[in-house]
């Protein structure tokens, strides 16, 4: 779906987990450790995640995604009643540190910077997370910047977290394309007044917030039709 309008694009920004990198992959290693429960635990793990980085900016209580992710993990087992040992938590934690980008990402990412795009990430994950998923991807030398709302101690939806890609391009934010995975990422950024683009990989129902992104579709590979109409 593409509701492109004729402004033009200067910058593409993405969000990272679940948009470049498949978080519930970690789903298999969580299954090899927990049989029987290996999806539900992903499933509760990146909910708890999110929960927390929500209740941490609205407190002001912020500290690193790493270890909010860390705490995630910790109740998670405890409401599956998983036994999570020193050796289980390495395991999943290391999973998380290395997750795969999706088939598509890396291509996309190529034929965007080929086209002249200025292209970074904006991201919950804290700047160690960043680099080493993108190293381990191949990606870096695709972006311009890794943006990390560590530098502001708050977590999307946060107005000061979403600023940082306006501030490091000096491009009004409506000329920039925020592309993420989370439903309420891609409406949330579209309330502060990016252009954006939601990659709505298991076909989920938009959340009903009012508003809605400016495009969507399955995968990133529907990034590059929507701006060749934009």
């Amino acid at each position: 779906m593409s509701e492109a309008g004729t402004m033009a694009i200067d910058a593409v920004v993405f969000d990272a987990y679940g948009t470049l990198f498949d978080i519930y992959s970690i789903a298999a290693q969580a299954e090899r450790i927990f049989p029987g429960q290996g999806q539900a635990l992903a499933l509760l793990w990146r909910a708890k995640q999110i929960e927390y980085t929500h209740l941490r900016t609205m407190s002001a209580m912020y500290k690193p995604l790493w270890e909010v992710t860390q705490d995630a993990l910790v109740f998670c087992c405890k409401q599956l009643r998983l036994d999570l040992s020193l050796e289980a938590n390495s395991l999943l934690m290391g999973q998380y540190a290395r997750l795969p980008a999706f088939p598509e990402a890396l291509e996309v990412l190529q034929a965007l910077r080929a086209r002249g795009m200025k292209l970074a990430i904006l991201s919950n994950g804290n700047p160690q997370m960043l680099s080493n998923a993108v190293a381990a991807a191949g990606m870096h030398t695709v972006f311009h910047h890794l943006l990390s709302v560590d530098s502001v101690k708050k977590f999307k939806t946060a107005p000061e977290a979403y600023q940082l890609a306006p501030d490091v391009f000096g491009v009004p934010v409506k000329r920039i394309l925020f592309v993420s995975s989370n439903s309420w990422d891609a409406c949330c950024a579209t309330w502060f007044g990016y252009t954006t683009f939601w990659v709505n990989r298991s076909a989920a129902p938009l959340d009903e917030l009012g508003v809605t992104p400016h495009g969507s579709g399955r995968t990133l590979s529907d990034l590059l039709p929507f701006l060749d109409a934009a």
